[in-house]
């Protein structure tokens, strides 16, 4: 499980967060951490590389943090906000940290 707090880190240091999600190895941009209705704990992040579910190795991917694990912050530069990001995500009644 990764913390919120690192999720967050990560975003406000501006640096890409390494994370292993349903089976796969991932680079992200993490642009929003915030709850669910449900009361989820979950993230809004850019994929930079790495596996995925879908096929897409790249691309916006909406991430449980419950269910992400491995958490490392990097030294690689996080190019956010990326084209398409939506400060006011939908998915999230509440937010803790956003670009």
């Amino acid at each position: 499980m990764i913390q919120a707090s690192t999720a967050c880190h990560a975003l406000q240091k501006r640096l890409v967060l390494v994370l292993r999600y349903r089976g796969h190895r991932r680079l992200v941009e993490v642009h929003t951490v915030g709850i669910t209705r449900e009361q989820v704990e979950i993230m809004r992040a850019w994929q930079v590389a790495g596996g995925s579910v879908s096929g897409q190795p790249v691309g916006w991917k909406l991430i449980h943090l419950a269910e992400a694990t491995e958490p490392e912050i990097t030294d690689q530069p996080s190019q956010a906000p990326r084209p398409g990001y939506n400060p006011d995500d939908p998915a999230m009644v509440r937010t803790i940290c956003r670009v």
